[in-house]
């Protein structure tokens, strides 16, 4: 019931934010004298922030187009290699000739099913795509998948993850941002029980879930205390007509939202303030600042009940996976059966959603794993989006995760032994004639600080 009065709010706005188009036509009308005086000013800046506070946003893009390798800018182009209902794997396909970019590690972005499109991640992909062939998990918005198409639960979410890992045939590393942290996590380690060749070379957990009970939020406070009854009973609609999921039940992306706004609700309401004020100066640099975040942050999707419920229950109120309780098609999950999959844990210091120590808590887990296998990182001064977006992200998180990742790819074999033979750490009488990355620029002068482990 929530559910269509969101609707048909929405729709009966549709005059009022009509009206408020018009007016702000009339004004920004360079024939219109009353445009450039401080009141119209003032109307065109209260119109738009009328219509962007009634606006219903749709899916952004990536709109990634190019990025830089070994120096050079080259053409980015999207392409899907997989797809099912609820999801659809997308590729990042560098257009470069440079044999060296063939070498590079594939990197599996699983993005967050959390309510937020996978375009959040925009930022994680620019800053891996110079020195990796990414790929991101492009999760579908709940209501736009008839009910034809079934189910779609944690199970089934640890099943898509585990036939996109066997796509490359061991051959990726996997980096999960929050949310998924869990799932992944739980995705290997079945697939270590199953004995199968194609688990990944490392995987990279940020902000992850993995055990609420350490430093818990506000979060997971409300949701062990409430349990998973009570959201089924209080945040659970149907999806209303005409949408293509007409009638499937979900957990509706604004109540998400409106639930991650009111944690941070006067940091919002002064952005939009400013916004206003910025409008009226004719501050537009500030102005789009404003309209890039907000474009991608109010725009939300749709989780199935089923998985949402299920989630709720095992990850924050039952705490399944820490506890050894957690299973996948009636099979248990035991991280400590992980032995070649390389971990590596990242945290954000000011964390407000998922505690410091939650996500280390996979360490722990994966008791079997040598300590070369591992590495952590503890991003000071950062909160939660922080550790995937954002000028510390690129500056000092990523350098770290991508160091990682060389450290643990076969694709970088020659490449390191090559570096410590010019760098006199040991001596190499042979080496197979291929070009190796930094090989044509300056590879001696690079090579100490590939090398470098991360402060």
């Amino acid at each position: 019931m929530l559910y269509h009065l969101y609707e048909m709010t929405a729709a009966a706005m549709g005059p009022a934010r009509a009206a408020s188009d018009s007016c702000s036509l009339m004004m920004r009308n360079p024939f219109n004298p009353i445009g450039r005086t401080t009141f119209g000013k003032g109307t065109v800046a209260a119109c738009e922030l009328w219509e962007r506070t009634t606006r219903r946003y749709p899916k952004p893009e990536f709109g990634i187009r190019h990025t830089e390798v070994f120096g050079r800018k080259v053409r980015v182009e999207e392409e899907t290699v997989w797809r099912k209902p609820f999801c659809r794997l997308l590729h990042f396909r560098r257009d470069t000739l440079d044999s060296r970019a063939a070498r590079q590690p594939r990197l599996l972005i699983v993005a967050p099913m959390s309510g937020h499109f996978a375009t959040l991640l925009r930022g994680t992909v620019e800053a891996m795509l110079p020195d990796h062939d990414v790929y991101i998990t492009d999760w579908e918005d709940a209501r736009r998948v008839p009910r034809a198409a079934g189910r779609f639960d944690l199970d089934d979410y640890i099943d898509y993850v585990q036939e996109m890992i066997e796509l490359f045939r061991g051959d990726v590393h996997v980096m999960a941002v929050c949310q998924p942290s869990v799932p992944v996590l739980a995705a290997v380690a079945d697939m270590e029980a199953r004995q199968s060749p194609h688990v990944p070379r490392s995987m990279i957990l940020k902000g992850g879930p993995v055990d609420t009970r350490i430093n818990p939020t506000l979060v997971n406070d409300l949701a062990e205390k409430r349990g998973t009854a009570w959201f089924a009973r209080r945040v659970i609609s149907t999806v209303p007509w005409p949408n293509p999921g007409y009638g499937r039940p979900v957990y509706p992306g604004f109540l998400q939202l409106t639930g991650f706004m009111t944690m941070n609700l006067d940091r919002h309401i002064n952005a939009h303030r400013e916004l206003f004020f910025n409008l009226v100066k004719g501050d537009g640099d500030s102005a789009e600042k404003h309209r890039k975040f907000y474009d991608e942050y109010l725009a939300v999707m749709d989780l199935t009940a089923e998985f949402y419920l299920q989630t709720v229950d095992q990850v924050f109120v039952r705490h399944a996976l820490p506890r050894g309780e957690m299973t996948h098609r009636g099979r248990r999950i035991d991280p400590g059966l992980i032995r070649r999959t390389a971990l590596m844990t990242v945290e954000g210091e000011k964390d407000d959603i998922t505690g410091v120590g939650q996500c280390h808590a996979a360490h722990t887990l994966c008791h079997a794993l040598p300590r070369a296998k591992r590495a952590h990182w503890l991003q000071p001064g950062v909160g939660h989006f922080g550790i995937f977006n954002g000028s510390r992200f690129r500056e000092e998180v990523a350098p770290r995760v991508a160091r990682f990742i060389r450290k643990n790819d076969a694709r970088t074999s020659i490449t390191k032994r090559l570096a410590a033979a010019l760098t006199g750490r040991r001596r190499i009488h042979a080496a197979p004639p291929v070009i190796v990355p930094g090989h044509e620029q300056g590879w001696p002068e690079r090579a100490p600080a590939l090398l470098e482990p991360p402060r």
